[in-house]
């Protein structure tokens, strides 16, 4: 039997021999590969991953309902994936031919902060998100949106600060980024707190951030950090008329200058856990594949812009269509 690739709950990869794997989904197959702990990728059916024992644990957590736990399999390679803490890109090798499938997931080649930038590994094939495949997504280095993001911080020491950010991963960036500032008072919720114990006991990070309660008093100085789908909440906004508050959102999409509007925030910094544009197409002549395979993002754009100006095969991954027989 030939090798498949399908987009249906995940990605599902069919191997020679007829093993199933599936990447981020709960499709049922031979062996389910998680790469990170974001609400769009968790499972829900799956009891057994091959994942990093930290993204199991953020796992559990954000689903109390069920208990993951890790696994192995001889075909199956994880290595960093630069997105957040625990996540993890695989190489799948077929045992009959093999060939090498490399699945990114989401991931990051650039190091900030305390994560490690991917590092891309050679594969026959390549499955990559293309999140800001477009050229206009092209990122100011890390340590210019780090410098513009602390003037701010030093410059705004006379009010209060909301920051927005996902509550896994960009809430603890921002929480470290504030740890190197004046801002003395940081607050967070209980769901950015139970995620930070978690790394914490994961990794050599520390969090001292104070919960934040209906209790608290924000005063001059202050900083609250907040899940980014928290910004448009009543709560939120009678907070920011009561104290005066200015509110700042942290996002790759924050290059756009619609990004405040839209998000409904004062400010916005680019701050990002993907690659950027020219990041996805030097991760593709890292990795060098016969053939890539997009998903999830700009797919049919950066599809043709890899294939026009690189001379690479490149298909965008559809729902529910197969690689073989339905392009």
């Amino acid at each position: 039997m030939k090798d498949t690739i399908q987009h249906r709950d995940g990605i599902r990869l069919t191997l020679s021999n007829d093993t199933e794997i599936v990447f981020d989904g709960d499709a049922p197959g031979d062996v389910t590969v998680l790469s990170h702990a974001h609400g769009d990728h968790l499972l829900n059916n799956s009891a057994r991953a091959v994942t990093s024992e930290l993204t199991a644990a953020l796992s559990n957590v954000r689903q109390s309902e069920q208990t993951l736990t890790t696994t192995t399999h001889p075909t199956v390679e994880l290595f960093r994936a630069g997105h957040i803490a625990g996540s993890r890109a695989a190489r799948v090798t077929d045992p009959q031919t093999g060939r090498t499938y490399l699945y990114t997931g989401d991931c990051t080649t650039r190091s900030r902060l305390y994560i490690e930038g991917f590092t891309p590994v050679k594969a026959d094939v390549l499955i990559m998100e293309t999140t800001y495949g477009k050229p206009a997504y092209r990122f100011p280095p890390i340590a210019e949106s780090l410098e513009q993001i602390h003037t701010w911080l030093e410059e705004t020491m006379d009010t209060v600060v909301i920051l927005f950010g996902y509550a896994l991963g960009r809430a603890q960036k921002i929480q470290h980024i504030l740890s190197h500032s004046p801002r003395s008072r940081v607050f967070i919720t209980d769901a950015i707190d139970q995620l930070n114990g978690i790394i914490s006991s994961h990794r050599d990070l520390s969090f001292d951030a104070r919960l934040y309660d209906a209790d608290v008093e924000l005063r001059e100085g202050d900083a609250l950090v907040l899940p980014m789908s928290t910004g448009r909440i009543s709560w939120i906004e009678s907070l920011v008329e009561r104290t005066g508050a200015i509110t700042a959102g942290f996002s790759g999409w924050a290059i756009d200058d619609s990004f405040i509007y839209q998000r409904g925030v004062d400010k916005g910094f680019v701050l990002s856990d993907h690659c950027d544009f020219d990041e996805l197409v030097g991760l593709v002549e890292s990795v060098d594949p016969e053939m890539v395979y997009t998903t999830h993002g700009f797919t049919e754009t950066f599809a043709q812009y890899l294939t026009k100006h690189h001379g690479y095969d490149v298909r965008a991954l559809k729902q529910n269509q197969s690689t073989l027989t339905e392009f």
